[in-house]
């Protein structure tokens, strides 16, 4: 059994080579099992959308807000449950979150109608945005410095390698209904419920083995800023996704939570206990490559969901060829994310992650240049790339925003990088898929408008491209339309969205671009870490210190965590905060 006994005090004297866990690295692979589940699930929906929708009745509005509730719920707890961890024991606020967790995705696999879902899997995400924060910091407190570049990289090679391989674990489950349908009453809540015995394992193995631990200068809660924060984003994901971009209503929604969104990030630069650390954003070896992989977060997720529909409505393919044809991109990103700490160090971040953008956005023209009879080997291609590409700019993107980061502030731009990413993933989704229904419902309504379907069917099969074949599915069954007049809707909808999904395929693509430039314009082609007075911040960010305040320079940003030289220092337990510019200017030498 693991000591009961929390352990607290700084970082750096917790685990020093002297006194470390002897159990840290099975410590790691219990928590990778917690952190694989819960990031499987922001992916594993999307194979599933087709069968949720016939069993459920559900719109593309619906099945789009299914998604994003736990996205966003996710997003916004961070910061919260990482606080949380810290006051009252990060072994006990993870064990509470998956058990939160578990007992939502059970409820998710009997959701009898779409709103249900929605509520569930939001609940899925208050307890999932525990795992993050909690076991990332866990990792930092059992690991030594000369180990925890390496605890890190298997913890982040997790986060990437579920999501690549939700849409494949979806299709097994899928393609073998049977497996839940005796329990749950329908063919998709095993993606769902699957969850629950593997959660309990998780549990069983945290109480064995996983130390207590927690900060004794723990920061505070931000309700304020937490509520802004939502109030905000749920405004501007319901104008993009569900008013429609032809009414003065969506660009009331859209106003009013910019607004909100505006006012929140007024009060966390005024606040002293904020929840989203704006001054991060000043660092720009922080803020560029964060914004850079937010963009291509926003566009990893929208082509994630446009491509399931395409798979299986206009190519008729099962769950589990869905989920297969995911395989390339997932073996693309785990062959560059290891890789890309060498490839920084011989040709510098900015090069790296430039090229890493590039090849994605390649592979992105060429989805949205798809033709609707593509070849396997075409997409086996364009699903390498893509995932190779983005392997080359997120792994670097991380580590130079990790290296780039106060140690004093480490918990905080942890939070950051993790927030942002996901409203970035939310909005993606949001956005695309808003336009794809937009561009679909103006080819398709036209052409049904000449039919005899009746106008109730004609509204409802111009909703989304699985509304379409829902309705043809409805009529097939019902015999109250020829094979002909039902393979001609089929086909009228494939003839619908393929421009739609091109268009879609265009702004993702433009996403990535947007990425690019930033790279290029604004990345600094080299930078170190300095480290001093119990921080370390990027040296092209900041005034170089003078030799009596730095103690210590790492290696080159993209080197890999694994490979920071700070591995001999030691810090008081309570790191100051790094001081303002003014403060600086009135201190002696400028430091």
């Amino acid at each position: 059994m693991s000591d009961s006994r929390p352990v607290t005090g700084s970082v750096t004297s917790q685990a020093t080579l002297e006194n470390v866990n002897p159990q840290r690295w099975r410590i790691l692979s219990v928590l990778v099992v917690s952190l694989v589940v819960v990031i499987l699930d922001n992916t594993v929906l999307n194979v599933a959308l087709k069968t949720i929708q016939i069993d459920l009745g559900a719109t593309q509005s619906q099945l789009i807000w299914a998604i994003n509730s736990y996205t966003l719920v996710f997003a916004a707890l961070l910061f919260t449950w990482g606080v949380l961890g810290d006051r009252f024991g990060r072994k006990r606020i993870l064990i509470i979150g998956l058990t939160l967790f578990a007992l939502a995705s059970a409820l998710s696999a009997f959701a009898a109608n779409p709103t249900q879902l929605i509520i569930f899997r939001g609940l899925m995400g208050i307890g999932a945005a525990s795992v993050l924060p909690v076991t990332l910091a866990i990792i930092t407190v059992i690991f030594p410095p000369q180990e925890r570049g390496k605890a890190i990289g298997a913890w982040a090679a997790a986060v990437g390698g579920a999501i690549a391989l939700g849409p494949i674990v979806g299709g097994v489950l899928l393609e073998n209904p049977s497996w839940f349908h005796w329990l749950t009453g329908n063919d998709w809540g095993s993606v769902f419920f699957i969850n629950v015995p593997i959660i309990i394992v998780g549990i069983i193995g945290i109480v064995a083995i996983v130390p207590e631990t927690k900060n004794e200068h723990y920061a505070r809660l931000d309700p304020i800023g937490l509520l802004l924060s939502i109030i905000g984003l749920l405004a501007v994901v319901y104008g993009i996704q569900d008013a429609g971009w032809g009414r003065v209503s969506t660009y009331i929604w859209i106003g009013a939570g910019s607004l909100v969104i505006a006012g929140f990030l007024y009060f966390e630069s005024r606040t002293k206990h904020p929840s989203l650390d704006l001054s991060l954003f000043r660092i720009r070896s922080f803020s560029v490559p964060l914004t850079g992989v937010s963009f291509a977060f926003a566009a990893l997720q929208g082509s994630l969901l446009f491509l399931a529909f395409y798979y299986q409505l206009v190519r008729g393919w099962s769950p589990l060829q869905s989920g297969l044809l995911t395989l390339p991109f997932a073996v693309g990103q785990v062959l560059a994310a290891p890789r890309s700490a060498k490839m920084v160090q011989r040709f510098g971040a900015r090069k790296v992650m430039s090229f890493g953008v590039s090849l994605a956005s390649l592979a992105m023209l060429g989805i949205a240049t798809l033709p609707a009879d593509a070849s396997i080997p075409y997409l086996i291609v364009i699903g390498f790339a893509f995932g190779f590409g983005l392997g080359n700019t997120i792994a670097p993107a991380t580590t130079r925003m990790t290296l780039a980061t106060p140690q004093a502030r480490s918990g905080s731009g942890s939070a950051v990088q993790n927030t942002v990413r996901q409203v970035a993933a939310a909005l993606g989704v949001a956005i695309i898929s808003s336009i794809i229904a937009a561009v679909y419902s103006h080819n398709l309504a036209p052409t049904l408008a000449g039919t005899s379907l009746p106008p109730d069917l004609q509204a409802r099969a111009s909703d989304s491209i699985g509304e379409t074949f829902g309705v043809a599915a409805g009529l097939t069954n019902s015999g109250q339309a020829s094979a002909q007049a039902i393979a001609s809707l089929e086909q009228a909808g494939i003839d619908s969205f393929m421009p739609a999904l091109h268009i879609a395929g265009y702004i993702a693509l433009g996403l990535l671009l947007v990425a690019l430039v930033l790279f290029i314009t604004l990345l600094p082609a080299k930078a170190e870490a300095v480290a001093w007075a119990g921080s370390h911040v990027a040296a092209d960010d900041v005034e170089e210190p003078d030799a009596a305040h730095q103690v210590h320079v790492v290696a080159e940003v993209g080197d890999g965590l694994s490979h920071v030289e700070d591995a001999p220092l030691e810090f008081p337990s309570e790191l100051p905060a790094a001081r303002s510019d003014e403060q600086r200017d009135k201190a002696p030498g400028g430091v």
